[in-house]
């Protein structure tokens, strides 16, 4: 489905004044900072959809279809994230799971994906399932299998996925692994440790001189005794014996409960090596939700340190750090979903771009700990909502992304053409 641009332009007509009074205020209330660079910076911002979520999510228990009208083949998936890209201007990349999206004619795709201004993101790879027709079971793991044939197979399908990454202009292939144990005593902890890295070594010689590869960790699940890459020490270990193109891929739902994940940005980005992040949200464990759709203000506390650490290293916030979203949609329309992560996400950035840094770091050097506690959390607590919407209005898109989607029935539109019974994907 198409938005044309005169429909954009009439929903935020309708929307113009009450937008402009609210900006007014806060340009007011803000007359201290230069609230135009902080604009700027929100419109080069981009957040990577992923593939697999443009679709309904599931549980260990099951999956409902949620209403119909999910992307049956890549180009509907491209098509999607498109829709979302013209209505919030903000969702400028598709990062795609192979083998779920295996690209038949990679030229096609990047040409459709540039008609609606996408490019593609990082790739990534799949052996946390067995694939049809493979010899091997990964029910014991892959890369870190004590059998050399399945620990190949795992390095040749990430190869693989390089290669389709190349012809498709991605730069970066992002590693989970699902390997680990879930007994004592099921599997020597140095011996998987060494395995996955001598076959992480092999992935990583297959990388073109300007790709990166990104090793996610996760602490538990599917296997709950040990993960093979069960913390981000782990993946620091392994992305630092590897070389200079390795980073480690920060997932919000991929940590213990309680774990201060803003002190483990600020540590990866001094070591410079904080590739990207996927975000999500959660209230137990790796729960998929919406972004900031309940720890709010740990998502700020996150941002304030990668704006501070960002800045400290000279970075360009929108292109030296890979962003993107992983989520799971169980109970809401997806593309609903995906709007609603990608607004917190944006409203967590206009925040951290707007603390005070000089008189948070005074109230550090001085031990003023209510001092730093009142700049953190006045900044959290001012609604930027409307310096978030100006700069999708400056970029050509809704002020009210969800409202325009909503009043133009695009999932009515999208049941229609594809029809109520598609699965998005290969979960």
């Amino acid at each position: 489905m198409n938005i044309e641009q005169n429909q954009i332009e009439k929903h935020n007509d309708s929307l113009l004044t009450s937008h402009q009074r609210k900006l007014n205020f806060l340009k007011e209330e803000w007359s201290h900072v230069d609230l135009e660079s902080v604009i700027q910076k929100l419109v080069d911002f981009q957040i990577a959809i992923p593939s697999w979520a443009l679709g309904t999510g599931g549980t260990r228990f099951g999956r409902f279809a949620i209403s119909g009208g999910e992307p049956r083949t890549i180009e509907e998936k491209i098509e999607d994230v498109g829709l979302l890209h013209a209505l919030n201007a903000a969702s400028g990349a598709i990062s795609l799971h192979i083998p779920w999206d295996i690209p038949q004619d990679a030229a096609a795709l990047k040409t459709l994906a540039s008609s609606y201004g996408l490019k593609f993101d990082a790739m990534n790879s799949n052996t946390f399932q067995d694939q049809a027709g493979s010899p091997h079971s990964y029910k014991f793991g892959s890369l870190q299998n004590v059998n050399k044939a399945i620990r190949k197979q795992a390095i040749e399908h990430n190869i693989e996925v390089i290669k389709h990454g190349v012809a498709l202009g991605s730069d970066a292939l992002t590693v989970w692994l699902a390997d680990g144990s879930c007994f004592p005593g099921q599997l020597n902890f140095r011996n998987a440790f060494e395995n996955t890295l001598e076959s992480l070594h092999e992935i990583y010689a297959a990388l073109p001189d300007d790709w990166k590869i990104f090793v996610e960790y996760k602490a538990f699940e599917p296997n709950f005794y040990s993960t093979t890459v069960g913390d981000w020490g782990q993946s620091l270990l392994y992305a630092s014996k590897l070389g200079k193109k390795a980073y480690t891929l920060v997932d919000l739902g991929h940590h213990l409960p309680n774990a201060n994940i803003e002190q483990i940005v600020a540590l990866l980005l001094m070591e410079g090596k904080l590739g990207g992040f996927h975000f999500n949200d959660s209230k137990y464990g790796d729960d998929d939700l919406t972004a900031g759709s309940i720890k709010p203000y740990q998502l700020f506390l996150i941002f304030n340190e990668l704006v501070e650490g960002m800045d400290a290293k000279n970075m360009n916030h929108a292109k030296d750090m890979g962003w993107m979203i992983d989520a799971s949609h169980n109970v809401k329309d997806p593309l609903e979903d995906l709007l609603q992560s990608v607004e917190a996400i944006m409203i967590a950035y206009a925040q951290a771009l707007l603390v005070d840094r000089k008189a948070l770091k005074a109230a550090q050097d001085n031990n003023d700990v209510a001092a730093a506690q009142e700049i953190l959390q006045n900044t959290f607590r001012s609604d930027l909502r409307a310096v978030v919407a100006e700069a999708r209005l400056r970029a050509g898109a809704a002020l009210s992304p969800i409202g325009l989607y909503r009043d133009l029935q695009c999932r009515q539109s999208l049941v229609k053409q594809r029809g109520l019974n598609t699965v998005a994907t290969g979960l």
